[in-house]
C-alpha cells in the first residue's frame, strides 16, 4: 500500500514510520506545520511540532531512505484546534485540543489530502490497536492513547494505521535505539502543544482579557472571593481557587457560569456526579443498540467506569454511572468502551458531554 506517515518528529512515529517501511508499503513521510511561529512550540519536554522537531522527523527519514515532506497546516490548525479551545474556555466548557486535533487535523485535513494524492492509509504513533478494523485500547495501559482517537468514525478507522498498539513505550524506545535513531531517548512532550509553557490560565488571559467575576461557595451560598475570568477554572478543579473558606474543608469547583461569571465551589460530597448527559454521539463502527451497559472514560487520563448507556432528548445520550466521579467537566469527551479482557477493551464511541448536574450546558461540535 501507499502509506503516508505523519511524523511528529519524536520517537513513536518515527517508529511507526519504520514499521510500516519493514512491513513493505511504499511509505513517504510528512511533518506538520502547525504554528506560524514555530520557533516557538518547544521547551524541552513541552510543546512539539517546532523547526526542531521538522528537523528530527527529516533525519529519521533520511535513515529510512523514504521521501519527507513539510505540510504547512497552521492556519487550519488556528481555527479548528486554538480557536475552537479559546472558544470553549469562553463559554464555560474544558475542551481537550488532542481529541479535537485528530479530529479535524490528523484524520481530516491530512487524510482528505493523503487520499487526493493517492495514498491508501496514514500511519501515525498513536498508542492503540486496530483489529479487523475495530480501535482498541493499547497493550500498554499508560500510554494508551485510545480515548483521544474515540472521536473518528468508521470510515476514517479503515484508512489507519497503528503499529505501536501491540507493544510498550519501552519497546518502542528499544526499536528506536536499535536502529540508531536520535529521538530514541527524545522526551514525550507534555501538556497543550500550542502552550508549551503549560500556563494554560496565562494564554487564556491573553486571548480573552480581564473578565472579573464572583466565587460562591455552594456549601453556605455566599460569595467567598473574586476571580479574572471563568476561563481559569474547570470543573472538578481543587488546587488555585484563590479563595479561602472559615471550615477549612477542601472545595472544588462545581459550575461555571460564563454569563454571570460566577464560578461556583463546594465540598466533595457535592461535587460528586452519577449521571452525564451528552450531545449526538460519533461511533466507530455501526451504531449500538440502546439502551446498553458499557465502561466509559470521562476524561484522557481517568480510569474507565461501568455504565448504562441510554437515549437522550435531541439525540445525546443518558450515561448512569454504577460509581460517583469526580472532576467530570462539560466539553470533555465520555468515551465509551466495551470490555474484552481477552482482546482488549474496544472503543464504541463518544460523545461531548453538556450536562453534569441540574444546569444545561450546549456544546458546539
Amino acid at each position: 500500500m501507499r502509506v503516508l506517515a505523519a511524523m511528529s518528529g519524536g520517537v513513536d512515529s518515527a517508529v511507526a514510520a519504520a514499521l510500516a517501511v519493514d512491513a513493505g508499503h511504499d511509505v513517504t513521510g510528512v511533518h506538520l506545520a502547525l504554528s506560524p511561529d514555530r520557533q516557538t512550540l518547544r521547551s524541552g519536554a513541552r510543546g512539539c511540532c517546532s523547526v526542531e522537531d521538522a528537523h528530527d522527523a527529516r533525519r529519521v527519514a533520511d535513515e529510512l531512505g523514504i521521501p519527507f515532506y513539510v505540510w504547512d497546516l497552521a492556519e487550519r490548525f488556528t481555527e479548528d484546534v486554538v480557536d475552537d479551545f479559546v472558544a470553549e474556555y469562553a463559554a464555560g466548557r474544558t475542551p481537550n485540543p488532542c481529541l479535537r486535533c485528530n479530529e479535524k487535523i490528523k484524520f481530516s485535513a491530512v487524510l482528505d489530502r493523503a487520499r487526493a494524492l493517492g495514498f491508501d492509509a496514514v500511519v501515525t504513533g498513536h498508542h492503540a490497536r486496530l483489529a479487523d478494523g475495530e480501535l482498541r485500547r493499547s497493550v500498554d495501559a499508560a500510554k494508551d492513547q485510545s480515548y483521544v482517537l474515540g472521536v473518528l468514525t468508521a470510515e476514517q478507522l479503515s484508512a489507519a494505521m497503528f503499529p505501536l498498539g501491540s507493544m510498550t513505550k519501552d519497546r518502542v524506545r528499544e526499536i528506536a535505539a536499535e536502529r540508531g535513531f536520535a529521538v530514541a531517548a527524545k522526551p514525550d512532550s507534555h501538556d497543550i502543544c500550542f502552550i508549551p509553557d503549560g500556563d494554560t490560565r496565562g494564554f487564556l488571559a491573553r486571548k480573552l482579557g480581564s473578565r472579573p467575576g464572583p466565587v460562591v461557595d455552594a456549601a453556605t451560598g455566599s460569595t467567598v472571593g473574586e476571580h479574572d475570568g471563568t476561563f481559569g477554572f474547570t470543573v472538578g478543579q481543587r488546587r488555585g481557587l484563590g479563595v479561602t473558606v472559615g471550615d477549612q474543608r477542601p472545595r472544588y469547583v462545581l459550575s461555571i457560569e460564563p454569563v454571570s461569571r460566577t464560578v461556583t465551589i463546594g465540598t466533595a460530597e457535592q461535587a460528586g456526579v452519577t449521571e452525564v448527559r451528552t450531545a449526538a454521539p460519533t461511533w466507530t463502527g455501526a451504531a449500538p443498540e440502546l439502551p446498553f451497559r458499557a465502561e466509559v472514560q470521562l476524561r484522557a487520563h481517568g480510569a474507565p467506569v461501568s455504565c448504562e448507556v441510554m437515549a437522550d432528548e435531541g439525540g445525546g445520550l443518558r450515561i448512569l454511572l454504577d460509581e460517583e466521579q469526580r472532576g467530570v467537566a462539560p466539553g470533555q469527551s465520555a468515551v465509551l468502551y466495551e470490555p474484552d479482557p481477552d482482546r482488549g477493551d474496544r472503543v464504541l464511541g463518544q460523545a461531548a458531554m453538556r450536562r453534569i448536574r441540574e444546569r444545561e450546558e450546549t456544546v458546539r461540535h
